[in-house]
């Protein structure tokens, strides 16, 4: 499969995925609003998310793939899908007594753990109760999640895309169900929404065995041991897990942070965020999960010069996708938000509140992505040291820039602060490839970047002269409102097109090429 279809592939499920997840964001805008029931569940959702992505989508996804990778080979054989099959029972049967144990300790010490997490809650009883109630709840879903990314990562080491970028769709699914089955109270769709996460994780785990299955990549469970494979899966793991959890921690300090700011504020960051993450997940998710197993074989066959061909390649692929993205989100925040959630209990206040907070998540849009498709170049070469330092210094300026800016900024401040750090990140990120030669911009991606650079600034101009001429008008109905965002969206999407294709900053013939 081409680089460019399994972007493709990736991609378009993850498009299904998060029009499904605006769907289930505008339900949940409609019968939670901004409140205490929405601020409990959020905090709940976000907890286990965030042991997924530290340990299932970060540590060990980032450190399986590349070694089952290098077992399978450029050109996998019988006897090295043996040997990585083999390796994947033995990770997973590490893997799994973890989980159990870690799982149900976090059970046991829930309260406390809330008391980190959202310490603004503590003298609330009610809310704090409530959180700690849902987030119980919710928490099984990283043991399954877990096990569906060591699913994912065998099936993306195998070159097969689509069950794992679909998975995300079935819990889009799931949770638009019980928004519509359960909605009597906010506080009864909070609680029936947690169950349903969880349950959306046995959901996933069980296409992905599916997948794995049609593949001849059904596991057994052998006993626990660790093996020289395991060692190095588990060393590997140590720093990526370090790394990971660094951007990670710069999204928990924004949490924690929001509990202290007044109510409705972690609605508004997720609200915001939810818009901005897709782009981040339909670009920067799709190639990075195609790009790292693909840099993996590469290197393995021996070929550093192409690998840095396929580099410049993803990002390119990326940043033409990107940057318009960025430039619309930041210069016509209010009316996608307006027309997206403002409805029921999300009032206008609260669509201007998350527009800001979109806004300041947008400028550093580009630099997510960026970081996506930098760090596999890092992951592909087993180095998981560097990216854990870079971030690190991340982490450090992000919450430096979070208690400067939350004074005068409140919730927006956070977010620009969280823009700002990912900026230092992937710029670090490119000077450390850079310097080792494993990576430069070669001429055709400095000359496309200027010209995308160029016709975004065009479009943003059109956007602006568009909203300003609507703004008037905005909030007369909600049909009014969904046509002007429509037509913002439009008319952003055919200026760019036209200005890129004039200019020369992408070729149709090349698109449908791409390598």
């Amino acid at each position: 499969m081409s680089m460019m279809r399994a972007f493709s592939t990736v991609g378009s499920f993850t498009l299904m995925s998060r029009i499904l997840g605006f769907m289930r964001d505008v339900l949940m805008a409609q019968f939670l609003g901004a409140g205490l029931a929405a601020d409990c569940f959020f905090v709940a959702f976000k907890l286990p998310n965030f042991f997924r992505r530290l340990f299932a989508e970060g540590a060990f996804s980032s450190a399986f793939v590349p070694l089952f990778s290098r077992i399978l080979g450029r050109d996998p054989t019988p006897t090295s899908r043996h040997n990585a099959r083999i390796f994947a029972q033995e990770a997973l049967a590490v893997l799994l007594p973890i989980l159990l144990v870690f799982t149900g300790l976090m059970q046991a010490v829930m309260p406390w753990a809330m008391l980190v997490l959202a310490p603004g809650f503590a003298d609330q009883p009610e809310k704090f109760a409530l959180a700690v109630d849902l987030t119980r709840l919710t928490f099984p879903y990283l043991l399954l999640i877990s096990l569906v990314s060591l699913f994912s990562g065998i099936l993306n080491g195998l070159g097969r895309f689509s069950e794992a970028a679909a998975a995300p769709i079935l819990l889009n699914l799931v949770l638009i169900s019980s928004l519509l089955l359960f909605h009597d109270t906010a506080i009864m769709t909070a609680k029936a929404l947690a169950i349903a996460v969880s349950l959306a994780g046995v959901v996933q785990l069980l296409l992905l065995l599916y997948g794995a299955h049609r593949m001849g990549f059904s596991l057994s469970l052998p006993r626990p041991k660790l093996t020289p494979a395991v060692k190095r899966l588990l060393t590997v793991m140590l720093p990526v897990a370090l790394g990971a959890g660094m951007t990670q921690i710069n999204l928990m300090i924004d949490v924690i942070l929001a509990s202290m700011l007044p109510e409705g504020s972690l609605s508004f960051l997720f609200y915001a965020d939810r818009l901005n993450q897709l782009p981040l997940g339909v670009i920067g998710i799709a190639v990075g999960t195609v790009l790292l197993p693909h840099l993996s074989r590469t290197l393995a066959g021996g070929s550093a010069v192409e690998a840095i061909h396929h580099h410049n390649r993803a990002i390119e692929f990326a940043l033409i996708l990107t940057l318009p993205a960025a430039f619309a989100l930041a210069t016509v925040p209010q009316p996608l938000i307006s027309a997206l959630f403002q409805h029921g209990a999300f009032t206008a206040d609260d669509s201007q509140a998350t527009a800001w907070a979109l806004a300041a998540f947008a400028a550093g849009l580009p630099a997510f992505v960026l970081i996506k498709v930098l760090v596999p170049g890092f992951y592909a070469r087993e180095d998981m040291k560097t990216p854990v330092k870079i971030a690190l210094l991340a982490l450090v300026t992000n919450l430096v820039l979070n208690l400067l800016l939350m004074g005068p900024l409140r919730h927006v401040g956070l977010a620009l602060a969280t823009s700002i750090a990912a900026w230092l990140n992937a710029a670090l990120l490119y000077v450390n490839l850079h310097r080792r030669s494993q990576f430069a911009l070669d001429a055709r991606l400095k000359s496309r970047l200027l010209r995308v650079i160029a016709s975004c600034g065009l479009m943003a101009a059109v956007l602006f002269g568009l909203d300003h001429f609507f703004g008037a008008g905005r909030g007369a109905s909600k049909a009014m409102q969904v046509g002007q965002a429509a037509l913002l969206v439009v008319s952003g999407l055919g200026v760019y097109g036209v200005a890129s294709l004039i200019s020369g900053a992408f070729r149709l013939s090349e698109i449908k090429n791409w390598r």
